[in-house]
Parts: C-alpha cells; structure tokens; sequence
C-alpha cells in the first residue's frame, strides 16, 4: 500500500466526553506546503504495514454506520470534508466515555492516488494523536546556547489511525487499522465503538483463523479423542506450518491428507472445524489464497514445545522420528536422537 500525498487535511482537538473536556473544533481545513506535506505524509503512513485488512460494519444496516455514513459522503463531494470532519470529530467525543481515554489531535485527512492491491484509489485517513514526549529545543543566546524543554507530538510514534480506501463500498469498504495504544479496556473505544470494524474476510482471514483452528484442534480436541502423545502434538503442528510455507494456496482435503493422515483424525478434524466456526461466529473458506504475512505472524504461536515439569523444555522442528518417549524405573523419559551437537 503507497500514497502519493495528502490532497485535504481538518485537524480538530478532541477531549473525554466523561472528564466534561472541550473540544477544539477548526474553522477551516489546513494549508500545507509541500515540506509539511511530505513531513505528515510519512508520520500517517509509515506505521501501515499489516496486511491484515477490515470492514466497517454495522448489525443491521451499514448506512447506519456513523463513520461509514459520513466518508462515504466525502468520498463523493470531497468538498465536504471539513464539514464531515466535524462530524466525525463529534462521533469520536461521544465514543470517548472511559476516564484512562487520553484527549488529543484528531486529523481528518483525504488522500489521492493510494496504489492498493494494484489498484490506484482515494484514501480516508482518520489519525489521533494521544500522547506526549518531551522535546529538547537549544538555541543561541548572548552567553552562547540556551535549552529549553517542550512538549510535542512524536511524528515516528502514531497513537491510532485508520485508512478507509474507496473501494468494495457495499461491504463497508476496505480498512487498514493502526492501534498501538491498546491495553486497558479504554483500548477497544477507537477500533469497536468509534469505527466499529469487523475483520475482512480476505486470504489473510482465512490464513489466520485456519492456523488458530488447527492449533486448537491438535493441542485441545485431539487429545480428548485419540492417544497421542506431546511429541506426536508437536509432529502435526510442524507439519501445519511446513504446508502453510510450502504451498501458495490452501486445499482442506489436500491438507487433511498431507497433515492428518490417518481417516479417523481427518474426520476428526473436519467436524471440529464446523463446531469451531459456529461457536466462533466465523466462516473459514475451505479453499484459498496463503497469506504469508499470516503465516509469518501465526507460526510464533504454534512452535512446537514439550515442557518437562520446571527441568527442561524440548524444541521440537523436524523429524518425529528422531524423538521418542517412554517410562522405566527411574520415570517419564524422551530419547532424542542427533546427528551432530551444535
């Protein structure tokens, strides 16, 4: 995802709605030269990496969806953004109820020429600013230099941001979402109250959620079923993983047999995914594109590790064949077997 530069940009400040704070609203959108175009173009950008995209959502009617409803009418008069601007900013101070939201910097920002997926559209950027550094400023004086402290907006440290692209409008657009003051339960006000987004149901999608099944499904369900060991555990989710970085698309029946193996596991397997979609909410395609950002993401969790009492912890990569676990007088034991100690 690249943009080329900002074509409009509203800067509002908004307060806590529940701490009774003002709001700051401008009168007009910004004038920005070309070096303080550049200078927050990278500071909104830069951060958005992820290919893991979103929809805005909306229960029952996606119109009624506050910000939704007002980009969409920028996207079509962009004329209008101060005014939505304004809007916005407004749906935003009543979404900001927790006493730990931080007031701030809120930009309403459009977007020209973004290239997503090969596809050249206009983007809605929606940026907050929350916190604070402070900055060392030195300057000559009579005596010689002087220093003084102040107080600024970090431009490498984005708070919160959302690009809404102008496309698959009927499905509440594609958004990208930057988050990176989450903790707390005042973290959700930004993504789940204000935009209110719901994943896309994208490669990316299907990639997650089918690694995050099989984990569960090998490290919970598949023990309540079948005697299988913590090695034999391990053995599949290597397995897993290699199929996901080996092969550019995924085939459950490909899959089952490479990975599975044995019918009863396989049959195992495909009833655990119906019961996991159903109680989840969520509907993974049986066939699909491999995102390898997901894969890269999701392979952290499933890492393949026995855990000895508080002794040892064995890291299982390759080979089952080359492991193996039994019980003598003495206790519990596993043989590993090498070719060469590094």
């Amino acid at each position: 995802m690249e943009c080329t530069e900002i074509f409009e940009l509203a800067l509002h400040n908004v307060g806590n709605k529940c701490a009774n704070d003002a709001c700051l609203y401008s009168k007009t959108n910004l004038e920005l030269d070309d070096e303080m175009n550049a200078l927050l173009s990278s500071y909104f950008l830069t951060p958005f990496k992820s290919t893991e995209y979103f929809n805005l959502h909306h229960e029952t009617d996606i119109n009624l969806n506050e910000v939704y409803s007002y980009v969409t009418t920028i996207f079509d008069k962009p004329a209008t953004l101060h005014e939505q601007s304004i809007n916005l900013a407004k749906h935003l101070y009543e979404q900001s109820t927790h006493p730990k939201i931080k007031g701030g910097e809120f930009y309403v920002v459009y977007f020209s020429e973004c290239v997503l997926n090969g596809e050249t559209l206009d983007a809605i950027g929606l940026f907050k600013s929350e916190n604070k550094d402070t900055f060392l400023k030195v300057y000559p004086s009579n005596d010689g230099l002087e220093i003084e402290s102040q107080q600024g907006v970090n431009i490498n440290k984005l708070d919160k941001g959302c690009l809404i692209f102008d496309t698959d409008r009927e499905n509440g657009y594609i958004v990208s979402i930057i988050d990176n003051t989450n903790k707390g339960a005042e973290a959700h006000y930004w993504v789940d109250d204000f935009l209110n987004v719901r994943q896309r149901q994208d490669e990316y999608y299907n990639t997650q959620n089918t690694l995050a099944m099989c984990k569960n499904f090998v490290t919970k369900e598949l023990p309540q079923h079948f005697d299988v060991s913590k090695a034999d555990q391990a053995d599949l989710l290597n397995k897993s993983v290699k199929f996901f970085k080996e092969k550019d698309s995924f085939d459950l029946g490909e899959f089952t047999n490479e990975v599975m193996e044995q019918p009863e596991v396989i049959e195992s397997f495909t009833q655990y995914k119906e019961s996991y979609q159903r109680e989840r909410d969520i509907e993974i395609s049986d066939t699909f594109n491999i995102s390898d950002t997901a894969v890269r993401k999701q392979a952290a969790s499933l890492k393949s590790i026995i855990k000895l009492d508080k002794n040892f912890h064995i890291y299982v990569h390759g080979d089952r064949k080359m492991i193996e676990n039994g019980e003598d007088e003495k206790g519990k034991f596993y043989k590993v077997y090498y070719k060469e100690e590094k």
